[in-house]
């Protein structure tokens, strides 16, 4: 069963902790030959919605890696057909919106999800927290408002973001009321994924490094706050996380969460002048582990040496890719964890929370 007291937990919180933890953005997925093997017999949507499938993909790197968190097998967009917008996911294109939502009638027809519709998702988490070894902690996700919508308003993955900024800008009332609904939704999702065991939880912002900082700040980060302050309510830590979201750090830290995911395109030591102090997440190039065993390893030690002015939660600045060698990610966490160990913090942990 998860600990209340996991090092990841601790770190979160800004206490301190006996080695810097480490998990990874799609530690559960397609590197893995166990999950290629699942894979082959079960579709995406229906692995993601079955729990026993699902709790199985989640627990995987656990078993393999040693990582200090185990992070739900799901995807961002569950939420919206119970909003009222269906999906698919077609081969070599990722999700596709069945019927985009562009104009005042769709996004009037859009719900706030209940989340007895995600009943699933609970149902994953607890039969992954029934099975979780000591020390490991459960981590939630979900989407933030503005990713959602973008996937939403332009059908699918973007280049450009045109259809989302033109919305916004053009009709920023109507932008507002799809937000607000999402908000609702994505609190509501959280809140079930805490209930049904969730220590942490992460919300990816995946596209909001698309915004220029005075839209994102008008647009966005309210939205983004009221999701965090319901998670808040709950008790337990949140994580911040925008792909490409350096320009963005100081509204990100504004918009809320316990801890910020940083990518590689920032020095960790800058980002935490920038962030204000905030716990950080990451940020290893998910790239470099494909590189020579030397050049990972001088890799994970620039990323710790970065890391020693604050609390840090070891990570990669995104998710893993499919031709990662699974060797390479079990020698990153051995070598953040011996890297780390008994190593004094770099923090009074006066930030930290109960």
């Amino acid at each position: 069963m998860p600990s209340p007291d996991a090092r990841l937990l601790r770190a979160c919180r800004g206490l301190p902790v006996d080695a810097t933890p480490v998990w990874f953005m799609r530690q559960a997925g397609r590197y893995l030959p166990e999950y290629r093997a699942l894979r082959a017999r079960h579709g995406f949507l229906e692995m993601a919605t079955t729990p026993e499938i699902a709790a199985e993909v989640t627990l995987q790197p656990v078993r393999r890696l040693g990582v200090d968190a185990a992070i739900l097998f799901a995807d961002i967009l569950l939420p919206l057909p119970a909003m009222g917008a269906p999906i698919h996911f077609a081969d070599g294109e990722g999700p596709v919106i069945d019927r985009p939502v562009r104009d005042a009638a769709a996004v009037e027809a859009m719900r706030v999800a209940d989340p007895g519709d995600l009943g699933y998702v609970g149902e994953t988490l607890r039969l992954v927290a029934a099975d979780l070894p000591a020390g490991v902690a459960l981590i939630g996700f979900a989407g933030a408002p503005f990713t959602l919508a973008s996937y939403l308003i332009e059908g699918g993955r973007s280049e450009s973001f045109a259809r989302t900024k033109l919305l916004m800008w053009n009709e920023p009332g109507l932008f507002r009321l799809l937000m607000e609904k999402l908000a609702a939704t994505t609190a509501a999702y959280l809140a079930m994924q805490i209930a049904a065991g969730a220590q942490a939880v992460q919300l990816f912002d995946s596209w909001a490094g698309c915004l220029a900082p005075g839209d994102y700040e008008a647009h966005v980060l309210p939205h983004s706050r009221a999701v965090f302050e319901a998670v808040r309510a709950a008790g337990v830590p949140a994580i911040h996380f925008a792909a490409d979201g350096a320009g963005l750090l100081p509204l990100l830290a504004k918009a809320g969460g316990d801890v910020l995911g940083v990518d590689w395109r920032i020095s960790l030591s800058r980002a935490r002048e920038l962030a204000g102090g905030v716990p950080l997440q990451g940020n290893l190039d998910p790239a470099v582990l494909l590189a020579d065993p030397g050049a990972v390893l001088a890799a994970t030690d620039r990323v710790l040496a970065e890391a020693r002015g604050g609390p840090h939660l070891f990570n990669t600045g995104h998710g893993l890719t499919p031709e990662t060698p699974v060797d390479t990610v079990r020698r990153v966490v051995d070598r953040v964890h011996e890297a780390s160990a008994g190593r004094k913090p770099g923090w009074t942990g006066g930030r930290g929370r109960a």
